[in-house]
């Protein structure tokens, strides 16, 4: 088998050197002849050390696990953020980009290894049974949580629409704990919550870019239209910080919400045809309204695609710190056969005015720092994409900034700015000019989504910027 699967391989890498050959028809084939005999060697040599550790390891190894080691090992030397998924991972990717599962509708953290309830979903599950924020689940379905990962515990709490689970609560010290018999419902992942701020300014705060993103968007725009009197209304708080990314189309979308001409981002791979250019489509939903960008060291990727198409076109003014600098697009790839799926970088994003921010970050136009307390100095930093290993560098690099932002809005320093900004209470300073977008940017048509392979979903992944501690239960 392992012989016929390298046979296989070498026949791909085979047929793709003969192309390169026929395209480059005065060029000797000598070069390729010996890339291809390198190909051949490696991979044989690839096959007597998987061959040596099969037969001489201590104890007998899983033949999968080995495969997919030897092949993730061979996707992370590229870059942090290239992978392989298992089955399983590539189910759970699914649903966290869909925004939509079976569960029970709770967010839930780990403490001290107890699996604490930070806050029920409202109308779900969950919330209908009466759990509480505070709650810690000490087992399901009989099987005590103590000694399982938070994904774990997760994990059994997913499941099917419409089965049962129980849970054990343990409300209050001293107090006896009681179950709690839920039925699975579809859970819907909130991506944009929304609320009016004093009666003039629209607040929209979006955790992540998926399937729901930019309806969430679009519904609390046009909420605030109807409830923010036209006379009063000040304007829009898109709050970025600490949203790690998601899907390219939704942070097209949301940038198109509020533009009505130009470039959004363009993607530019290994080769110059690669190059795809996404413009906004006429009609911005905002009505051109003032808008504040919040950013800081855990805004990344789709994140860091909408804060720079919107300072670039000067739509928006960006307020807060250096955002996370991760500059490069991932196709996910499935495998088929329940062979699970591969991220691979496939391009780097650049901002309208052709900037790319890899390694560098968005710099905000008004830099505001939030007020650290004492026992969180030094850990609120991140330390961005410059300081993960293997990253694709681009000259001169940044690192992060704090990620720091207080759970009471009156605390928010950052927050209080921007709403300051827009009613005019106070003018704060530019620090960091928007560069103006090039007259001569190429204004072709909106081209559709690259496929890069039958059934890839292109997408700006997820980033190595940290996570919040709480957790959605899926």
């Amino acid at each position: 088998m392992r012989k016929v699967s390298l046979v296989v391989l070498g026949a791909v890498l085979g047929a793709a050197t003969v192309s390169l050959g026929t395209q480059s028809r005065f060029l000797s084939s000598l070069p390729a002849s010996a890339a291809s005999s390198d190909t051949y060697r490696s991979l044989n040599l690839f096959g007597d050390v998987f061959e040596k550790v099969r037969t001489d390891y201590v104890e007998k190894p899983d033949d999968q696990k080995l495969a997919e080691a030897a092949i993730n090992g061979m996707l992370t030397s590229l870059d942090p953020h290239s992978s392989y998924m298992d089955a399983k991972s590539f189910r759970d990717m699914q649903v966290q980009t869909r925004g939509e599962f079976g569960g029970l509708g709770i967010e839930v953290t780990q403490d001290d290894g107890a699996i604490k309830v930070v806050t029920p979903i409202d109308d779900t599950p969950a919330s209908k049974a009466g759990i509480l924020s505070g709650d810690v689940i000490t087992a399901i379905d009989g099987e005590n949580v103590s000694g399982l990962s938070l994904n774990q515990a997760v994990d059994k709490m997913r499941g099917a629409v419409n089965t049962a689970v129980t849970l054990k609560i343990q409300r209050g010290t001293g107090k006896d704990p009681f179950d709690v018999k839920l039925t699975r419902a579809v859970i819907t992942i909130k991506s944009v919550r929304n609320k009016i701020d004093g009666d003039d300014i629209g607040y929209i705060r979006i955790t992540q870019f998926n399937e729901q993103t930019f309806d969430g968007v679009k519904e609390a725009i046009e909420k605030f239209n109807k409830e923010i009197p036209a006379d009063k209304f000040k304007g829009y708080v898109v709050d970025l910080r600490n949203n790690p990314g998601g899907l390219l189309d939704q942070s097209i979308a949301v940038s198109n919400a509020f533009l009505d001409h130009g470039e959004i981002v363009s993607t530019r791979g290994r080769n110059a045809d690669e190059t795809q250019r996404y413009n906004a489509r006429p009609g911005d939903i905002s009505k051109g309204r003032p808008l504040v960008i919040l950013i800081n060291g855990g805004s990344a990727s789709a994140s860091e695609i909408v804060a720079g198409a919107l300072q670039d076109h000067k739509r928006a003014t960006i307020l807060g710190t250096r955002s996370f600098g991760k500059g490069s697009v991932q196709t996910i790839i499935p495998l088929g056969q329940n062979n699970g799926a591969v991220r691979l970088t496939t391009a780097r994003y650049y901002t309208p005015s052709g900037r790319s921010i890899q390694a560098k970050g968005i710099e905000p136009d008004v830099e505001v720092q939030e007020d650290i307390p004492a026992e969180l100095k030094g850990k609120d930093d991140t330390k961005g994409e410059a300081s993960l290993k293997g990253h694709l560098t681009n000259g001169p690099e940044e690192h992060g900034s704090s990620a720091y932002v207080p759970a009471d809005p009156k605390k928010d320093t950052q927050l209080i700015a921007a709403e300051d900004l827009l009613r005019g209470v106070k003018k704060a300073a530019v620090t960091n000019p928007a560069p103006a977008v090039p007259t001569s940017a190429p204004t072709a048509p909106t081209p559709a989504p690259a496929v890069p392979a039958p059934g890839a979903t292109p997408s700006a992944p997820d980033t190595p910027a940290p996570a919040p501690p709480a957790k959605i239960e899926k």
